[in-house]
């Protein structure tokens, strides 16, 4: 007979449930007596997540299975029904798990940043993965004929190693459209792929006072102002200062340009950087763009 705590239970002591209360008293609504309670409600998804259920038919068999270990699971005393979650799942307020999960990433990185990283500064990347939904249900996120489909863009803070900022769109949105709803920090710096290669957008992190780095999309014309041709140190080629020469390019970024070429071992290839950042060196720079990865 099992006489310890199961090893679900032991994970969410470390949830601070009375914030997780104080949320939800503070978006009252009418499902607040609804069975499963919030609190439930949201350890059953946790549950389901590390479970790596992939359908709600399979997360409350699951439970049901378990229904004599609910309680001590900490899900509660009864069964959580798949008409019930579902009801739950459609009418409950999401904002109330958004803000806890907010609450969450907080707490988080408070634990991480001790954490040693070679660059002194807060550095993010940003990416996104896309979702494959089932068109029969999901009908709002059409993506192609025969399916539905997200985009969950992410953006991870490097040096703690966890996502710090969500945004949910549908799988045909561009993904340089994310970035204009990035909440930018002044002096902190942000990672990117050549996908989101957007000299408007890129040049508005110049004006909050923020920094890019981002890999090269295409040929780009440009002039050089400034830098040594070939370098050779570090893995570094060249590390110039650059202004695109094109009627369109100039316009959309007026100011100058750091371009940074860079060999990476791990890739057995050069990859060509640009950044407004004019004070890290340029094997930090390739080293902030090696940490993207993590995303």
């Amino acid at each position: 007979m099992h006489q310890g705590q199961y090893i679900f239970s032991q994970i969410i002591r470390f949830l601070p449930k009375r914030k997780f209360e104080r949320i939800v008293k503070a978006h009252p609504d009418s499902t607040t007596r609804w069975l499963p309670s919030y609190w439930s409600h949201l350890l059953v998804l946790i549950f389901g997540q590390l479970q790596g259920c992939s359908s709600l038919r399979e997360l409350t068999d699951i439970t049901v299975a378990h229904a004599s270990k609910s309680y001590h699971l900490g899900l509660g005393s009864l069964p959580i029904t798949r008409a019930g979650l579902s009801k739950a799942n459609n009418h409950r307020n999401y904002h109330i798990f958004e803000e806890f999960a907010n609450h969450m990433i907080a707490l988080a990185q408070g634990k991480r940043v001790g954490r040693e990283f070679e660059v002194k500064g807060k550095f993010y990347a940003f990416d996104s993965s896309t979702i494959d939904l089932c068109m029969s249900v999901f009908k709002w996120a059409k993506f192609r004929s025969t399916k539905s489909g997200i985009k969950l863009h992410t953006q991870f803070d490097v040096i703690t190693q966890i996502p710090t900022f969500l945004k949910i769109t549908n799988a045909c949105v561009n993904d340089v459209n994310a970035m204009d709803d990035i909440p930018y920090e002044p002096l902190a710096g942000y990672i990117f792929d050549r996908g989101y290669w957007d000299l408007t957008r890129l040049y508005r992190i110049e004006q909050v006072q923020s920094f890019f780095v981002i890999r090269e999309k295409g040929r780009p014309k440009y002039r050089v102002e400034d830098g040594e041709d070939v370098l050779e140190h570090d893995g570094i080629i060249r590390d110039q200062t650059v202004r695109f020469t094109t009627q369109r390019n100039a316009s959309n970024y007026p100011g100058a340009i750091r371009r940074i070429v860079a060999y990476i071992p791990e890739l057995n290839r050069s990859l060509t950087f640009y950044t407004n950042n004019f004070y890290l060196s340029a094997r930090q720079i390739a080293l902030l763009y090696k940490n993207r990865w993590q995303v």
